[in-house]
């Protein structure tokens, strides 16, 4: 989609400020522009069916948890109950209507030429668009990447930082020009990692698996719950490494992120994959029905916000 068709909403946070999305800018001196020192978070958010004046926000805590882990990568002590206060009151003074993420970013703004951590100012900024599916519920075709997976040793893979994302775009441009609608990366292990900006499961004689925390991977907010829903419906989960030969051969496999949700695989390279995905299917329809606030055991996921 064009930058100028996307559909932003109109109230951003920056500088400490509520103000017109159109009139939030930085100085093309933004440290973080030049150094990738910054970390990103990303949550969904649903109005409501029911009740027009309502807000379903999906894991709200662990978002800025996470993001607040994030930020002292960086140096920045910023508390996740901070993050979570400024999250509310922006969709509160948004009042979307439709389906949309959120994009918190915590940054170096300092106009500083050295690329260092200390002795540069910090700050936090929130801007958001109406998204509908990022990638299509019914299928993606992937190409094992020829750009690999940074490793734990060279980077802090376990926060969301802004310069680690050069390797996914790298992927990503490189899967679609070449035909295929994403990028499957390997670690430096061989192993399968991610893809550009979600994590993996496959499928195999009715077991879930997906690559363990110790393969390089981003512990992915959506993957947990994925995680967690499959072992509440009784599904075998088991997370280990995985072996590229292994996703080919696979029963079923998707992709789980909080724009993507569950996004199922159909063709990896050559290889076609089954069209029938009894679990991909089962995890899909529940967590659209979480959500939605339509299922009571999960209603600790979602905070309902009031925007009237």
């Amino acid at each position: 989609m064009a930058s100028s068709d996307t559909p932003f909403l109109p109230i951003a946070y920056l500088q400490g400020e509520f103000i017109p999305f159109t009139d939030a800018k930085l100085s093309v001196a933004t440290h973080a522009l030049h150094y990738g020192t910054a970390a990103l978070g990303g949550l969904r958010g649903i109005p409501n069916p029911n009740n027009s004046q309502e807000v379903f926000l999906f894991r709200l805590e662990d978002h800025a948890r996470r993001l607040s882990n994030s930020a002292r990568y960086l140096a920045y002590d910023l508390p996740a109950s901070q993050i979570k206060h400024l999250l509310i009151e922006w969709v509160q003074q948004n009042k979307p209507q439709a389906p949309f993420y959120i994009r918190p970013l915590v940054y170096t703004s300092g106009l500083g030429i050295a690329p260092r951590l200390h002795q540069v100012e910090k700050d936090f900024l929130i801007y958001g668009l109406e998204l509908g599916d990022y990638l299509s519920p019914d299928g993606v075709s992937c190409r094992i990447s020829s750009w690999e997976r940074q490793s734990d040793r060279s980077f802090p893979l376990r926060g969301k930082l802004t310069a680690s994302y050069i390797v996914s775009a790298l992927a990503k441009t490189e899967a679609v020009e070449s035909g295929f609608d994403e990028a499957i990366l390997l670690n430096d292990q061989g192993k399968i990692c991610e893809a550009s900006g979600m994590n993996l499961f496959i499928v195999r004689n009715g077991a879930l698996i997906t690559p363990s925390v110790d393969q390089d991977i981003l512990e992915g907010i959506t993957r947990n719950t994925v995680i967690q829903l499959a072992r509440d419906l009784g599904i075998s989960v088991i997370e280990r490494g995985v072996d590229r030969t292994e996703v080919l051969i696979a029963d079923e496999v998707f992709l789980t992120g909080t724009a993507a949700r569950v996004v199922p695989v159909s063709k990896i390279e050559s290889y076609t994959l089954p069209t029938e995905r009894p679990i991909t299917q089962q995890l899909q329809a529940l967590l659209k029905s979480i959500t939605l606030g339509q299922e009571p055991n999960y209603r600790q996921w979602v905070d309902a916000i009031s925007i009237n």
